[in-house]
């Protein structure tokens, strides 16, 4: 391989290393610049002199300030560079360069099962939800037993999901806050992937009774009575074995109903489509993200939901999203969740500069900036339709903003409230799975998915070679979604069942 650095915009004055072993002292780039130090994959050399305190820019964005004298092809290293503040949230452009819309996609499909209530799944799958932490082991023991005596009867189920937490009790039910994994846990409890409706496991003397996970501004939303054959109490049963056997029972009755479900072509406009990027690194936001971006782009114009989170992640490129924004007020909600984070720092007595990981740096990126810049290319260049707070269901086509968590587990399972298909970007690696969703992973090097070739479904890595353009790889994308969405293929994650532990965020306070 020649040596090769990739410049992401004209103004730019840093690049990183393509070449998978690095580049040592002495090399010279065909425009001239030679590498005065022995600089690793992914990681920055300067493209010209700079002084104290001048911009170090990237993406044609500002990602600090040089904290000393750096010499044309230096190692930018992340401790030669000084955090600069974050956007001022009072001074963003709201909805001034409003995407104009691109022309439609028709005749993509996929094949779904649609639920009576028209939502549409992409897997069928027995939930199990519970309304407290003391019953999830005895739950857990349930669902192997289901799976191992009951569910081979029935061949058009896919999996028995247990939906298991540590909420439900010991905890401030009406403080601020509370209602975000209380509503996360009930969205995702009535997923459409689950047929729109759980067997409900309680315990009895909790909190989080079935009545109250239920409720939405005041209203049950399902009808959980006393006698529902689909919600167990185990405080009246008589013992551990009769507990399990009321579950198996009230199981083999769910499953008999879900056994019936059948796919049918649906428009791939009923998608729902969850990004999100973990074990980031500075590729991905030159090849991984901006392919997702380009097939997020697919995908609104072909009238689904595709939403982007982690507020994080988000906050230091904010200032590239308002203007993106419908309008005004969708611009002003998406500050508000801002906002909500800066608050939640204070609070704290924390900054941000605790992102990126360890394995972020070791990826080349720097610092949060450099990292939210890369993150939002998963957002593509449609116009911001609407914005979602934590622990809300999506409801919105187009592009969506849906605050999360950057942590993994907690903004999948977020996610989970809205999402019937997810898609994952790494540049490190990540083994991340969930239960209830397909999740497609797409890998930012070459070098990652040779490494794992079991574990990354697409390797966005071609790009950076030339290979591959941004929209070759975001075609393919495309693509894959509708056959994993129809059953066609599986992915790495669902093949090795790595299924992670829901992670129901809880920013209020316990008792």
């Amino acid at each position: 391989m020649d040596s090769l650095y990739i410049r992401v915009h004209p103004r730019d004055n840093v690049a990183i290393i393509v070449n998978p072993e690095g580049l040592p002292a002495g090399t010279r780039f065909p425009d001239g610049l030679t590498v005065a130090e022995h600089i690793p994959q992914a990681h920055k050399v300067a493209l010209r002199d700079l002084d104290r305190g001048e911009p170090v820019v990237r993406y044609g964005q500002v990602i600090g300030s040089a904290r000393r004298p750096i010499k044309a092809g230096s190692w930018v290293r992340e401790e030669l560079i000084n955090l600069p503040a974050p956007p001022p949230l009072d001074q963003l452009p709201l909805a001034t360069a409003v995407p104009a819309s691109q022309p439609p996609l028709t005749g993509y499909t996929f094949e779904g099962f649609r639920n009576p209530d028209g939502s549409v799944a992409t897997k069928n799958l027995l939930g199990i939800t519970t309304t407290v932490q003391c019953v999830a082991p005895t739950v857990d023991y349930a669902v192997r037993r289901i799976k191992s005596e009951i569910l081979p009867h029935f061949r058009n189920v896919d999996d028995v999901v247990a939906i298991t937490h540590t909420y439900g009790c010991g905890i401030a039910m009406d403080a601020p806050g509370a209602e975000v994994p209380i509503s996360t846990i009930r969205h995702i409890s009535t997923h459409p992937n689950l047929g729109g409706a759980p067997l409900v496991v309680s315990l009895g003397c909790e909190k989080l009774q079935p009545d109250r996970l239920f409720q939405r501004n005041g209203s049950k939303q399902l009808p959980m009575l006393e006698a529902d054959p689909f919600v167990i109490r185990m405080q009246d049963e008589r013992g551990f074995g009769e507990v399990v056997s009321a579950i198996l029972a009230a199981a083999e009755k769910r499953l008999e109903q879900l056994n019936g479900r059948q796919r049918t072509t649906v428009p791939a406009s009923e998608l729902v489509v969850g990004l999100q990027c973990g074990g980031s690194d500075a590729f991905s936001g030159v090849t991984c993200n901006p392919a997702v971006g380009y097939a997020a782009d697919l995908l609104v114009r072909a009238g689904a939901t595709v939403m982007f989170s982690e507020v994080t992640e988000v906050r230091d490129a904010v200032h590239l999203l308002t203007p993106r924004a419908i309008n005004k007020d969708v611009a002003r909600a998406l500050i508000r969740e801002m906002q909500w984070y800066d608050d939640y720092l204070a609070r704290g007595s924390a900054d941000r500069s605790a992102n990126p990981t360890p394995g972020n740096k070791r990826g080349g990126l720097a610092n949060v900036v450099e990292k939210a810049l890369g993150s939002i290319a998963k957002a593509g260049t449609s116009a911001l339709m609407a914005v979602a707070s934590q622990g809300e269901k999506v409801t919105s086509k187009g592009l969506v903003f849906a605050a999360t968590p950057a942590s993994d587990f907690i903004c999948g399972t977020q996610q989970l409230a809205s999402m019937n298909l997810h898609v994952f970007t790494t540049g490190e690696g990540s083994p991340y799975g969930l239960a209830m969703v397909p999740v497609v992973k797409v890998s930012s090097r070459t070098l990652l998915a040779e490494r794992w070739p079991d574990l990354i479904d697409i390797d966005a890595g071609s790009i950076a070679t030339g290979a591959a353009t941004t929209e070759d790889v975001g075609w393919e994308i495309f693509r894959f979604l509708l056959d994993v969405a129809s059953g066609r293929k599986k992915t790495w994650a669902d093949h090795w069942g790595l299924h992670n532990a829901l992670a129901p965020f809880n920013p209020g306070p316990v008792t």
